[in-house]
């Protein structure tokens, strides 16, 4: 089913949209949550706290062109609270370092004025994006926003870890210049 006539469903309240939802990304979005809270039982209850989230939220916001990120986002952050909330100290490392990685290359939101400024970031963010070729896209979009481990890249994409390192390290001292670029100090 379409992603437009799925968001006329959510938009009618018909409860077959969740249905149709879980059959078209259900796999996705429970794959997403396993790869941050390292859990199937937990993955499945975040998969499922997407639909509700998304049955509550979707009448206000239509994302009939860009249904999935809007789920994705959703299950992103309700995975990451569930791994803050059950203080899973092995994988709250693994995200603390991902964070310490961006950290040296993104603003730190701390004060007001950059929590004000976080549009403009994003956008700034994915115009950088948009100047990396799709192999480096894909690979930074994997490590930064899936929290895939450096193993787990290199095998999708058939590269050998040190080149994923690597891919890695230009693309954050990029991000980095062209942040400054932009007007953001670090």
């Amino acid at each position: 089913m379409e992603d437009s006539k799925i968001i006329d469903l959510y938009l009618g309240r018909d409860e077959a949209a969740v249905r149709h939802t879980s059959e078209k990304y259900g796999n996705r979005l429970r794959s997403l949550a396993y790869g941050i809270v390292n859990d199937p039982q937990t993955a499945e209850e975040c998969e499922n706290d997407t639909y509700m989230e998304a049955w509550s939220a979707i009448p206000p916001h239509e994302p009939r062109s860009y249904l999935y990120a809007f789920l994705a986002r959703i299950t992103r952050h309700i995975s990451l609270n569930c791994c803050r909330s059950r203080s899973r100290l092995k994988r709250s490392a693994f995200i603390c370092e991902l964070s310490a990685e961006m950290e040296q290359c993104i603003p730190a939101p701390d004060d007001v004025e950059s929590r004000v400024d976080d549009m403009a970031l994003a956008e700034a963010i994915n115009g950088f994006l948009g100047t990396l070729g799709q192999e480096k896209r894909n690979i930074f979009i994997r490590r930064y926003w899936y929290l895939d481990s450096i193993a787990h890249i290199s095998q999708r994409f058939s590269l050998s870890e040190s080149k994923v390192k690597t891919t890695l390290f230009r693309c954050r001292n990029q991000l980095r210049a062209y942040l400054e670029k932009e007007g953001y100090w670090i």
